[in-house]
Order: C-alpha cells, then structure tokens, then sequence
C-alpha cells in the first residue's frame, strides 16, 4: 500500500484529528496518554526519544516504545531529537512498525538541546533538515512530520516551513513562539505567524500554543484556519481540556493511578504528574506537597492522593454559601483548571525583588554570580548552600584540571602518557606498554603470557621486542589482557 501524505495522511491515518497531546518529557507515558484519550484527545505523540540512544541501546528501545505497544493507544506518533541524517533514519526504521508517523523534533528550546545540537537549536542549519528529512520520507513506510518554533519574522517562519515541506514534511506543527520565549520570558504564543505558515504551505498544520481551555482550541482554529491545536501544559493540569470540562481534580488522579496500575511507569513520571493536577491544592496543604516529594512507592503516591482527596471533602463540607475562589483562581482549587505560569515581574514580586534590573534577572545570570550572596543564587544553589555553608560558586575556585594530550578531557594525574584512560588504554594496548597510574599492564602480562607458553614447549623464554609481526594465539593473549583491564 503506497504511504499516505498531506491531507489524505492527516484525514485517513490520524483521523481528522483536531485535538492532539503534545510530545513531553517524562510526561506524555502510554498511561497518561490512555487517560487523556478517554477524555478527548485524538492523537498523541510519544516523549521526545534521543536517536542516537534508541539506535545503540535494546533497553532504551523497550522501556519507551516496544514496551508501550497498545492497540487503544493509536494513532501515535513517535518524536526523535537528532542532528545526523543516517542516525535518524536508521533509529526511525527500528520504531515505524509501532506508530503511524516519526517526528522530528525542532522545537525543544532548552539548554540540554542546545549542548546536545538539537531541537529548536537546529533551525538556521536548512541544509543539514532537508537532507534529514529527504532521506526519512524516502526510506520509512511511514510519513514524517516535524515540529518547530517561529522566528520572530513572520517572512523567515513561513520560508522555514515552505523548505520543511519541499524536503518532505508530510505534517508541521507549529509553536507560536521562538526558542528564547520559554520559562517565565515564554510571554504569548503568536498565532499570527501560524496563521501565515498555514496560509502559505499545502500540508496540514497543528497549532501549539496559548491552549487553557476548549475555548481556546476553538478559538485558535478559528484564527488560524489549523487542521488540529495541540496542548501540553493545558493538558497537564487538565486531561479532560479537550471534553470541556473541569472535573475534581482526585477524579483525575484516581482514573490516572489505576491505569498505571494496569501500564506501569517510573515513579517519578507519576509523582510530576499528580504535582500538576494537584498543583493549586498543594500550594494550600504545603505538607502533603513535601509527603508527596519524599513518597518512594507507588501505593504511598495513593495514600497522599488520598489524604488530599479529604482535605479537600472536608473544606468543601464547611464551605459557606457564596464564598468564592481565593487567589484569583477561576475556580476551587480542588478543580482541574488550568495554571498562569507568572512573568519575571510577577516573579520578582513573588520573591520580594523590587522589579528594578537587579530583581528580573534570568536564571542563568544569576546562576554566573562570582560573590557568595545567597540573595543571588538559584533556589537550587541556595539549597546546596544550606546543606553546605562552606560551598562556593565562584568559578576561579574551582579546580583546574590538566587536560589528555590525545582528547582533551581530564588527563590522569599518574598517566605516564599524560593522557585520559580511554585514550591510554588505546596508545598502551597498541604500544604493548603499561601504565601503572591506570592500573594497565599489557606489557607484564604479554611477557607472562609468554612465558608461560615457552614453558609449556621447553623453550627458554625469548626476548621481548617491539610488537611485529605476532603469532594468533599472541594477539588473543593481548586481547585478553585488554579485556582484563577495561
């Protein structure tokens, strides 16, 4: 059967889906995807997946997609970050068989995509994603898709997404806003660029971006003109967004516990979860919030949820008539409702800054602090000041160390090549030599190995030259002392 593309993919395999849950680290699991299709959701995509690891790694592959394979969890789309062509495809063709598209991740924003040369990190590089998706949509049976962030151009975004589309792009999503537009500076997603990039390309579009509600969604197709609006926060603190409705929040977590009763996942995918759904109570019971961070079992995760459960029964039994929702919220906190993640402003007046330029300061400012001032520490670093007092973030105190002559990382200090261990390792086993500083005896050994053989033959011992021409059995001598020694 030919692969399906553009709007007969979209129509045909996905189903006309309009209502999609974003791909989300740790977050979008087989057991919260269950949840969020039985509330609505039509298509959901996988957690982002490293290519280069799912290629090499069998048990990376089970545990994140082989493992997961469920017939109520379709259509799936499975996301990759990469930045090879061939290490793409090729990890692409191990997981085709369990999905109905591969994605290609060119949006994640964050600092682990940047040192890892991935995600939003990739979208000046046209060259290197045209060859990328050139070479997936000639060899995979199934279609590939790609998700991205704007450029603050409207003019550059839409060319970005006509090039995507030329090279083979059979889906595009959009996020309205650009790789700097993330933590508390994401600000509005512009819908106003996916509005162009919908108009522009003859593909399908989804929408990311600015979804709370079902309003929302519908709103933003109306603007925009989209195929489908995919959400990830919204999703998070609500999974039934997509029904309309805003259910008791222990309805939600009890539904979601007994799934992964049934699909079993890490303990801390299901602890970050019930922190979303539970998000407002908890900034109302702060003791369940440190149970509920401390909790190393799946029924102690049960127990907490509980415990919430009754707290909110019985403020809701001593409510009085008319009162209304404290904290500005829309509704009680004991109902999923969506979260206003605050500004730098409001976040300086959160911590008692006093919003002049000391007091908005980014993360990463504040985490390049020379002075020992725990005003100007991350909450991290100011956590690790408490265990240690005597810590110091100053990057001058921090030791020097001698780098490997061979790769530049740290160097043995007692490496009589002056070199990492790795890359000893390598020069020793080719050198027949032994460095002691990295416990490698290639050399000793050799000379025992031969020793021992001329004995089991008579022969006296011969002279150790340098390594030539060698007999088999003396090359496997060496590689077993190699293998000893690794």
């Amino acid at each position: 059967m030919p692969k399906l593309r553009g709007e007969a993919f979209w129509r045909e395999t996905l189903r006309s889906a309009h209502y999609v849950v974003a791909p989300m680290v740790d977050q979008s699991e087989l057991a919260w995807r269950l949840l969020s299709r039985r509330h609505g959701a039509q298509l959901c995509y996988t957690p982002m997946l490293h290519a280069q690891v799912f290629l090499r790694d069998a048990n990376y592959r089970r545990e994140n997609l082989y493992d997961e394979a469920c017939p109520e969890d379709r259509p799936l789309i499975v996301q990759f970050c990469a930045n090879d062509p061939e290490v793409f495809v090729q990890a692409a063709l191990l997981a085709q068989d369990y999905c109905d598209a591969i994605d290609l991740n060119l949006g994640c924003p964050q600092m682990i995509a940047k040192r890892g040369h991935y995600g939003a990190f990739l979208q000046e590089e046209w060259d290197l994603l045209q060859r990328m998706i050139l070479l997936a949509n000639e060899k995979l049976s199934v279609p590939i898709t790609c998700k991205i962030r704007v450029f603050p151009e409207i003019d550059k975004t839409v060319k970005y997404a006509q090039m995507l589309e030329k090279a083979g792009c059979q889906l595009l999503t959009v996020h309205g806003r650009t790789k700097e537009q993330k933590g508390p500076l994401a600000g509005v997603a512009s819908w106003e660029h996916i509005q162009a990039v919908r108009k522009a390309v003859n593909i399908p579009v989804f929408a990311n971006g600015n979804i709370q509600c079902l309003s929302d969604v519908e709103e933003c197709i109306r603007k925009t003109g989209v195929h489908g609006v995919m959400s990830a926060e919204g999703n998070l603190h609500n999974p039934a967004l997509f029904e309309g409705r805003n259910p008791l929040v222990w309805e939600m977590a009890e539904e979601y516990l007994e799934i992964v009763r049934k699909y079993p996942c890490p303990l801390s995918y299901v602890r970050a979860h019930l922190f979303k759904l539970w998000h407002h109570t908890l900034q109302v019971y702060q003791q369940l919030r440190e149970e509920l961070a401390k909790v190393k079992t799946l029924e102690g995760i049960v127990d907490v949820n509980r415990e919430l459960k009754l707290r909110c029964q019985e403020e809701i039994a001593n409510q009085k008539e008319g009162e209304k929702p404290k904290e500005g919220l829309p509704f009680f906190h004991w109902i999923c409702q969506p979260y206003i993640r605050p500004g730098p402003k409001e976040r300086c007046r959160e911590n008692g800054d006093s919003g002049t330029e000391k007091g908005v300061r980014g993360k990463r400012a504040l985490e390049e602090e020379e002075d020992g001032n725990s005003e100007l520490l991350s909450k991290n670093k100011q956590k690790k000041k408490l265990r240690n007092p005597n810590k110091s973030f100053d990057p001058s105190l921090k030791p020097k160390y001698a780098k490997c002559d061979q790769c530049g990382n740290p160097k043995g200090t007692k490496c009589v090549f002056n070199m990492c261990r790795g890359c000893c390792k390598k020069r020793a086993f080719k050198e027949v030599a032994d460095c002691p500083g990295h416990g490698l005896l290639f050399k000793t050994k050799y000379e025992k190995s031969l020793s021992w053989q001329h004995s089991q033959r008579g022969i006296q011992t011969p002279e150790i030259s340098q390594r030539g021409d060698t007999e088999v059995g003396e090359t496997a001598v060496l590689k077993e002392a190699g293998d000893s020694t690794g």
